[in-house]
């Protein structure tokens, strides 16, 4: 199976199964997400299966998205379901802030450092760029769910932060490039 498709359908696939439960059941939470639980477990193993590793943040967001599901169902409350992106949010932000500390350098060099090489200011810079950015995100999401209907936000939650973090990463390319090290 080619690589890059299989990511799109494990990224994506639970995804769209929890829209159509979604949508197909008068915009019911609790009808959609047993489906999204169970079609996110069956992404993580088919991606054991195929790459006998699961990345970190699949895994993360699998675990999350089981156990506030599961509290949504258990206690009928969509109010845990609406919280996971801002606990999400807020992990990834104090992951950053705090990661520093525990290896001498930003998180975000230790695990992109390879790949994109940048003076240590640049990392500094980017990695507290992408810290406020995540509890920006965790704001912005707590806002939403307290003020906007469910269909607004189950909405505002795909439609909306991908693109808010798709330009958030255009914007960064300036500073990627001011600060990049010439190999």
């Amino acid at each position: 199976m080619n690589k890059s498709f299989l990511k799109f359908l494990t990224d994506f696939g639970p995804l769209a199964i929890f829209f159509f439960y979604y949508y197909s059941n008068d915009k019911n939470l609790s009808v959609a997400i047993p489906p999204l639980i169970i079609a996110t477990i069956i992404a993580l193993i088919v991606v054991w299966v195929f790459e006998k590793k699961i990345p970190p943040m699949p895994l993360v967001s699998g675990i999350l998205i089981t156990f506030f599901g599961g509290l949504t169902i258990y206690f009928n409350d969509p109010i845990f379901i609406y919280v996971k992106p801002t606990i999400i949010n807020i992990m990834f932000a104090l992951a950053l802030f705090f990661g520093k500390y525990f290896t001498n350098e930003p998180i975000l060099k230790k695990i992109m450092g390879k790949s994109i090489p940048l003076s240590d200011i640049g990392w500094e810079i980017l990695n507290k760029r992408w810290m406020y950015f995540f509890f920006g995100l965790a704001l912005l999401n707590e806002f939403i769910w307290r003020t906007q209907s469910e269909e607004f936000w189950v909405n505002f939650k795909v439609w909306g932060m991908l693109p808010i973090t798709v330009i958030f990463t255009g914007f960064q390319i300036g500073l990627i490039n001011k600060y990049k090290i010439n190999e």
